[in-house]
């Protein structure tokens, strides 16, 4: 497989604690824009992994979201995860109006008001924890933290959680098996969606779907379909990725007493600790939604012909030497370098600034309260997730 022209099988099914996917590592070191299979989807794509032309993908609009829409594209999911009417498959104009309708739900002073009721949830979440002997990190804090942020700022009624977060789950399956189920579970979720934005509509609280059902732009207001849509997506973005990342983060200083004992020692180093952390950490197994090339684009020493499908890796793109010397070790001196955790370009998480808080206050309260938390087992034995396109422990035994 080392021709230029090889095809590289690409199962993106790496799952080892927090080691980085030694095939992503090859392709980023050796074949920087290669053409790829994947597990489901028809033909083939490019895969785009160092920094710069990741940086090119996201931004050039001679590569299209939009054009995705209809394609059986290759994917790691059996049933697509993304909506056909999303503002992920968006391009520029109408993403850059979407975008600016959402953000007014995510501004930094929104994001301040929701801290002092994350402080408060996370407060009341720890207490329960450590009324058990050796509780389970990810059970206690991780997993109900993102869940309950989000839906108390969407305002989703407590007996609707549950359900809304299986189904969630169950949109990031990898295995074929469960495409039915997907399917089954992309319809529950639009349909619920669809009927509570309308409710918003009809009667505005004081949550973020009543803000997004009246938020304008000049005399511009976001229709029905994107509005139930939107709804969605923050639903689902807003609770699996930092469910994740907090167990990954916890992991990770749970197993490097180095990191451990500096943020013991120094915790305003916390903010610039956590960039470096989320940097490093492959939160993911793969790639996500694709581009299309609309007209033939030289990119790497290769020509990507229009038409062509192009994936871009965010987790290669922070392992770029070019861009972070020792990209495979955490140095938290690193000079601030714009990491892609979070994506890049008019599709950068809108929710970006919620995350870091949830996950900046989940640290910062754990480190405070138990000085002496550490893992209640081995890390080997530890088991992780095989069975979604996320990376992360499936629980994390503690003590102090």
């Amino acid at each position: 497989m080392e021709a230029a022209e090889a095809v590289w099988s690409c199962p993106f099914d790496f799952a080892e604690a927090l080691e980085f996917d030694p095939l992503l590592r090859k392709l980023l070191e050796e074949h920087p824009v290669a053409r790829i299979t994947m597990p489901y989807g028809e033909g083939e794509a490019w895969l785009v992994t160092r920094y710069d032309d990741v940086r090119t993908v996201t931004t050039d609009r001679r590569f299209s979201r939009k054009a995705v829409t209809g394609r059986d594209f290759p994917r790691m999911t059996p049933e697509p995860i993304v909506q056909s009417e999303a503002i992920n498959l968006m391009d520029p104009p109408a993403v850059t109006r979407l975008r600016g309708l959402v953000a007014k739900g995510f501004t930094a002073g929104q994001v301040e008001r929701m801290r002092g009721r994350t402080e408060r949830v996370v407060d009341e979440l720890l207490t329960a924890m450590a009324a058990h002997d050796a509780p389970d990190l990810f059970a206690h804090l991780a997993s109900p933290l993102p869940m309950h942020t989000i839906c108390e700022v969407l305002d989703i009624p407590e007996p609707d959680r549950k359900r809304l977060r299986h189904n969630a789950l169950t949109m990031m399956n990898i295995g074929a098996a469960g495409k039915e189920a997907a399917v089954r579970a992309k319809a529950e979720l639009r349909a619920y969606f669809t009927e509570l934005t309308a409710e918003r509509r009809r009667a505005p609280g004081q949550d973020l779907i009543s803000s997004l059902a009246t938020a304008r732009v000049g005399d511009d207001l976001l229709d029905d379909r994107e509005l139930a849509v939107m709804a969605m997506v923050l639903l689902i973005t807003g609770q699996d990725t930092t469910t994740y990342e907090i167990a990954n983060l916890a992991y990770l200083l749970l197993t490097r007493d180095d990191l451990l004992s500096a943020l013991r020692d120094r915790p305003e180093l916390l903010p610039r600790a956590l960039d470096e952390m989320l940097r490093h950490i492959p939160f993911r197994k793969g790639v996500g939604i694709p581009r299309i090339a609309t007209e033939d684009v030289e990119l790497g020493g290769v020509t990507i012909r229009a038409g062509d499908v192009v994936h871009v890796s965010y987790l290669t793109a922070n392992r770029d030497a070019e861009k972070f010397p020792n990209p495979h070790d955490i140095d938290l001196t690193r000079p601030a370098v714009p990491h892609m955790t979070f994506g890049w370009g008019s599709h950068h998480c809108l929710g970006a600034p919620l995350a870091e808080m949830e996950m900046r206050v989940a640290l910062q309260a754990l480190l405070t309260r138990f000085p002496g938390l550490r893992l209640a087992v081995p890390p080997e034995d530890i088991r992780w997730n095989t069975t979604s396109i996320w990376r992360h422990p499936l629980a994390l035994p503690v003590t102090w």
